[in-house]
C-alpha cells in the first residue's frame, strides 16, 4: 500500500458530514480539532464583555451621581434663562447680525459653534431664538445644522494637539478630518431632505404628550430663581448667563462619566467588533446617547486611532450613529421650551440624518467609504492641501453670514 492509499484510508476514518476536508499533518495523518476550543473562545469573549460592563458599574460612584444631578439641574436652569433672555436680544439677531434667512442661520450656527467649541449649546440657543421670534423654523433648523458642522471641528482640533505633542501628523489629523468630512456630507444632504420635510409639516402630529406636565414642574421650580436673577441683572444678560451655565452643565456631565483606561476596558479583546459596520453604528449611537456630547464620543477616536485600536475605515458608521443621537439633549431643550414646533424642528433633524445614514450604509457604503478615505488622504498629503481645506471651513460660514 503506497503513501496516498494510506492517507485515503486515514481520511475515511474521520466522519465528514459537512463535506469539509479534515486538517492533515505533514505525513497525511488527519488531525482532529476539538469543538470545545471554539466554545472556549466564545465564553472568553462573553466573559470579557461582562467584565467590561462590571467595570463601568463599579466606577459609578455616589459623587458621580451627584455631579449628574447637578449638571441636569443647571441644564434646565440654563434653558429657562436663555428662553427669557432671547426675547430681549432677538432684535439684535435679526437686524444687527442680519440673520434673516436659512443660509445666514447656517453660517451663524457654524461660527457660533467654532467660538464656544461645542455644538449642543448653540443648538439650544437656536431653539431659544426661534421661541423668541428672532428666526423662523427654517432658520432654526439650519442654525442647528450649522452648530453640528462647527462641532465636528473639535475632533480635528484634538488632532492638532496630538501633532503639537510630536505625534505623526497624518495619523493624528486623519480621524478629525474623517469625522468632519462624514459629518459635513451627511448633514448637508440631510439639511436639504429635512428642509423639504419641514415644509410639508408631515411630522407635526408627532409630539411628546407629557411635555406640558414636565414644563409645569420645571416652571414651579425655576421661575422663582429666574425672577430673583431678573431683580439683579437686565433681561438681555440672562441669555448669556444661561449660555455660560449650559456650558458648565456639559462640563460637569463629562466629569461624571466613568473614566477607564483602554487596558481596563478590554478593547483589545473586543477589537473584532470594529469590522462590523452596523455594530460600530450602534456603538456610536449608544456612546453619544450616554455622554450626551458628540464631542466626547468622537473625540475618543483620536487617542484610540493613535494607539492602533481603531482604523479610519472602521469608524465611518460610528460617526454616523453619533451624529443621530447627539440631538437627544436638543430634543430635551425643545420639550422644556414647551414649543411644539421647536420639538418638530429637532425631530426633523434626527429623521433626515437617520434616513441619509441608512441609505449610505445599506446601498453605497463601500463607495462612500472609499470616497471619504481618498479625500482625507488628499488633505493630509501635503501642507498646501491642508491649508486649503482649513481656509475653506473658516471662510464658508463667513460667506454664508454675508449672503
Amino acid at each position: 500500500m503506497n503513501h496516498f492509499s494510506k492517507m485515503e484510508n486515514n481520511l475515511s476514518d474521520f466522519p465528514n458530514p459537512d463535506g469539509i476536508p479534515p486538517v492533515v499533518d505533514r505525513s497525511g495523518i488527519p488531525v482532529s480539532i476539538p469543538k470545545k476550543t471554539s466554545k472556549a473562545v466564545g465564553e472568553g469573549r462573553t466573559f470579557n464583555l461582562i467584565r467590561f460592563f462590571k467595570l463601568v458599574v463599579r466606577r459609578i460612584r455616589v459623587d458621580r451621581i451627584l455631579l449628574f444631578m447637578s449638571s441636569l439641574f443647571l441644564f434646565i436652569l440654563a434653558i429657562s434663562l436663555m428662553k427669557d433672555g432671547a426675547r430681549a436680544i432677538s432684535p439684535f439677531i435679526r437686524e444687527g447680525l442680519s440673520v434673516n434667512n436659512p443660509l445666514n442661520s447656517l453660517g451663524f450656527g457654524w461660527l457660533f459653534a467654532y467660538l464656544v467649541m461645542s455644538g449642543s449649546p448653540v443648538a439650544a440657543a437656536a431653539l431659544a431664538f426661534f421661541d423668541a421670534g428672532a428666526m423662523d423654523s427654517s432658520g432654526a433648523f439650519t442654525m442647528i445644522t450649522g452648530s453640528r458642522l462647527g462641532a465636528g471641528f473639535i475632533v480635528l482640533f484634538i488632532g492638532f494637539i496630538y501633532v503639537l505633542r510630536g505625534r505623526d501628523r497624518a495619523t493624528s489629523l486623519s480621524m478629525g478630518l474623517l469625522a468632519l468630512s462624514v459629518t459635513g456630507v451627511t448633514y448637508l444632504i440631510g439639511m436639504v431632505l429635512g428642509y423639504e420635510i419641514l415644509q410639508t409639516r408631515m411630522l407635526e402630529p408627532l409630539q411628546l404628550q407629557s411635555g406640558t406636565q414636565l414644563v409645569s414642574i420645571v416652571e414651579r421650580i425655576y421661575d422663582p430663581i429666574v425672577t430673583s436673577i431678573l431683580g439683579i441683572l437686565p433681561r438681555w444678560s440672562l441669555f448669556f448667563l444661561g449660555f455660560g451655565i449650559i456650558l458648565l452643565s456639559f462640563k460637569l456631565f463629562d466629569r461624571c462619566l466613568p473614566q477607564m483606561t483602554i487596558k481596563e476596558s478590554q478593547v483589545g479583546h473586543l477589537s473584532r467588533l470594529v469590522y462590523r459596520p452596523w455594530v460600530m453604528f450602534m456603538m456610536g449611537s449608544v456612546i453619544t446617547l450616554i455622554s450626551m456630547s458628540v464631542s466626547v464620543s468622537l473625540g475618543i477616536l483620536v487617542p484610540l486611532s493613535e494607539r492602533g485600536f481603531v482604523r479610519r475605515e472602521n469608524v465611518i458608521p460610528y460617526i454616523m450613529g453619533a451624529n443621530i443621537t447627539t440631538f437627544i439633549d436638543t430634543l430635551l431643550a425643545a420639550v422644556l421650551l414647551n414649543n411644539p414646533t421647536a420639538f418638530t424642528i429637532v425631530l426633523v433633524e434626527m429623521v433626515s440624518i437617520s434616513l441619509v445614514s441608512m441609505v449610505i450604509l445599506i446601498f453605497i457604503y463601500r463607495r462612500f467609504e472609499h470616497m471619504m478615505l481618498n479625500f482625507v488622504a488628499w488633505v493630509t498629503r501635503d501642507s498646501r492641501n491642508l491649508i486649503l481645506f482649513m481656509s475653506s471651513i473658516l471662510i464658508i460660514p463667513i460667506l454664508l453670514m454675508l449672503v
